[in-house]
């Protein structure tokens, strides 16, 4: 299967290259490079959002909130990697999570014991990057096959971004997030059987487009 990554280095210029580039002084490249991560992003910050913090905030908005965060504070990151690209991406995103969090939900609740921890956001995260991963076979154990993994979560999330709503939603909900039939019967207001059989056409169609077997529990 394709990714976008990929198809940005069509022309034999990798994403390391790509980043050499943007930091010589090629800077119209950044809101490419950093565009080709905005599903990835927001299946991340999808993850995040639970129904009382979506009534308060948008995925579309946090996302965006980051990547312009990224463009105005590239020349801060020091990496060269695409690895090390989304693992800074991950923590522009969990900071402005956090602090969107404490901004919305407890801007009449100053108790100190109430402010979000940003490394418990950046824990969250990490684990939304985990289920994206499981989503593939075959487990891997090195540490570069598992940074691997990671980056291949960015493909993976522009595959699911081709879904319909409905598909991509059960996935994210049972996949990334964890929940029972009974969960996402409730949260897309359909019969646990119809939430099982969803999932179950959801990932058949998701298999067909990457043509990838999916790792999920039937039960």
């Amino acid at each position: 299967m394709s990714s976008a990554p990929a198809e940005a280095a069509s022309a034999n210029v990798s994403i390391s290259e790509l980043i050499l580039q943007i930091r010589s002084g090629q800077r119209q490249s950044l809101g490419e490079l950093l565009q080709l991560y905005r599903n990835y992003l927001n299946v991340l910050a999808t993850t995040q959002l639970d129904a009382r913090l979506r009534r308060r905030m948008s995925t579309s908005d946090l996302v965006q909130e980051t990547m312009l965060a990224a463009h105005r504070d590239f020349d801060q990151f020091r990496g060269g990697s695409e690895g090390e690209l989304l693992a800074w991406l991950r923590q522009i995103l969990s900071h402005h999570l956090s602090h969107a969090i404490e901004r919305n939900v407890y801007a009449q609740k100053r108790d100190i014991r109430r402010v979000v921890s940003l490394d418990r956001v950046a824990k969250r995260i990490d684990d939304s990057i985990a289920g994206l991963s499981n989503l593939l076979p075959d487990p891997m154990a090195t540490p570069s096959e598992i940074a691997s993994r990671r980056e291949l979560a960015t493909e993976l999330s522009d595959q699911l971004a081709k879904l319909k709503t409905r598909y991509h939603d059960v996935i994210v909900y049972r996949n990334l997030q964890g929940y029972s039939f009974d969960e996402i019967a409730e949260k897309m207001d359909i019969k646990p059987g119809a939430a099982r059989m969803l999932w179950l056409r959801a990932i058949a169609k998701f298999k067909e487009i990457c043509d990838i077997n999916i790792a999920g529990d039937l039960s």
